[in-house]
């Protein structure tokens, strides 16, 4: 057999190996990596090289090698579950660089990290003065977290007292112009509908090269033309106008009647209906 041919045939031996021991050991090994799963890493692709290039050794040692590794490495990871002394061990623990505003010089030499790579890393995640950082943590995979003051926090509803609904998954029912019924099926809606709302807005599920309903059931579609603009769904603003029309129209009733009995139950439908627009209200802003 040339040279050649055995070399593409172990290469795709070695492609197909390593394929399948990557998928074993997990997605953590193609993600963010610990020290010992970055050495794993290295080594078992250095054995498919082994593996696909060495023609005159006997390259089922290098299949043994790698196995083996692929062994190692789910043991450590099995260990690892189950212990956290080994967790501490293997990947190490997280260390506090900034603290109270101030810099932990010793916790930064310990981390071989300089002032410079720190400010870089802070520049990063927007943050431009030390000082407004309560908590900044290497963690063992060596990304850093930042925890800014309380008074430097960006708002959110709850600082302004604010009740939002709580947000589901989006689906996506459109892809690539090709109806998805899956996910059609998961929140509740049948095809028709989808058609339906396609209709609404002049395109067919062939047109669409994007399309997603939210939690809320409101679907919105990306186009293949870029050029075509569709416009934004508006059933919860049009549904807020009309129950805040409802409330004006009874209270306009409530002063327009001379009647004890009937302003009475228009007020107290106004106040009902009031109740229920401030409700809803978090729902239909969103």
């Amino acid at each position: 057999m040339p040279d050649w041919i055995e070399v593409a045939i172990r290469t795709l031996l070695a492609v197909a190996v390593l394929f399948m021991m990557t998928k074993l050991l997990g997605k953590r090994q193609v993600s963010q990596l610990s020290l010992f799963e970055y050495i794993t890493g290295i080594t078992i692709g250095s054995l498919a090289g082994y593996i696909s290039l060495d023609t005159e050794a006997e390259w089922h040692l290098g299949v043994v090698a790698l196995l083996v590794w692929v062994a190692v490495s789910l043991l450590i990871e099995f260990l690892q579950i189950k212990s956290k002394r080994m967790r501490d061990f293997i990947d190490g623990t997280p260390t506090i660089l900034i603290k109270d505003g101030k810099l932990l010089e010793d916790n930064l030499k310990k981390e071989r990290l300089t002032t410079d790579e720190l400010l870089g890393v802070l520049r990063q995640k927007n943050v431009f003065r030390v000082a407004d950082v309560e908590f900044a943590i290497m963690e063992p995979s060596g990304d850093v977290n930042v925890l800014l003051t309380r008074e430097n926090q960006p708002l959110t509803p709850k600082h302004l007292g604010v009740k939002v609904a709580p947000e589901q998954e989006t689906q996506t029912v459109i892809m690539d112009g090709k109806r998805l019924d899956e996910p059609l099926a998961t929140i509740g809606l049948s095809p028709g509908w989808l058609h339906t709302e396609l209709e609404k807005i002049g395109v067919t599920v062939e047109n669409v090269f994007l399309g997603q309903v939210d939690t809320y059931g409101q679907l919105y579609v990306d186009l293949y033309d870029d050029m075509l603009q569709v416009a934004a769904p508006q059933q919860k603003a049009a549904l807020l106008a009309t129950m805040k029309k409802c409330e004006a129209d009874i209270e306009m009733f409530s002063l327009s009647t001379d009647n004890p009995e009937a302003k009475s139950m228009y007020e107290q439908c106004s106040k009902q209906l009031d109740a229920v627009i401030q409700e809803l209200k978090p729902l239909l802003t969103r």
